[in-house]
């Protein structure tokens, strides 16, 4: 499936407080992480495993572990914001970082920056809060397919549905993790009622 909605009463409840207003950004950036951590949870739900067997004290059993690398790829700033969720709950995963800037009159994302570690065979996930129109996001796909990267997962926050239905059509491999789907964009490409700024909410500025 390509999109995945989040329907879970905690995520419903850190999402009400990250869109109110007078959430102060000290506890923006918890309420970030715990979020993340929640929509990773499900984006990994199918992630590939293979066999191992280990030792528990008390016997011999088969388990299994993550088949193939992950690389984490925060789209710079906002996503920076969800990498420690991420790092703390897959400790060995690789990062990777992609910078990308609106332009406030076109709404069209400008790259500045891309540094990644190797991304062949990997499973990538990307971290943008935000899914507007999916230009930023439609770059960072298509650099990491470039670059070898065999399954790719997008996790937001909240996503407007024009910017989802433009990844689905033009990505459809691609997953799609969101804790909620808003009700469009506005005339500026903002996501309405989304959570204004985010990375100006995240970082304090």
């Amino acid at each position: 499936m390509p999109l995945t909605v989040v329907e879970h009463a905690l995520a419903t409840h850190i999402l009400t407080q990250l869109r109110d207003e007078m959430t102060p950004f000290e506890q923006y950036r918890a309420l970030t992480h715990n979020l993340t951590q929640i929509l990773l949870t499900e984006a990994t739900r199918h992630l590939l495993l293979s066999p191992k067997t280990i030792r528990t004290p008390m016997e011999e059993m088969s388990g299994a572990e993550l088949a193939k690398p992950i690389v984490v790829v925060p789209i710079l700033r906002a996503g920076l914001g969800m990498l420690s969720a991420v790092t703390e709950l897959l400790p060995n995963a690789h990062v990777g970082y992609i910078g990308l800037q609106r332009d406030e009159e076109t709404a069209v994302a400008r790259s500045y920056y891309c540094k990644l570690p190797d991304m062949a065979g990997a499973t990538a996930i990307i971290l943008d809060p935000m899914l507007a129109t999916g230009g930023s996001a439609e770059q960072a796909i298509m650099y990491l397919q470039a670059e070898g990267a065999e399954q790719i997962i997008l996790i937001c926050a909240v996503a407007a549905p024009e910017g989802a239905a433009y990844l689905i059509e033009r990505f459809p491999d691609t997953h799609i993790v969101a804790g909620a789907i808003d009700r469009r964009l506005n005339e500026q490409k903002y996501i309405l009622p989304g959570l204004g700024d985010f990375g100006d909410r995240l970082f304090g500025t």
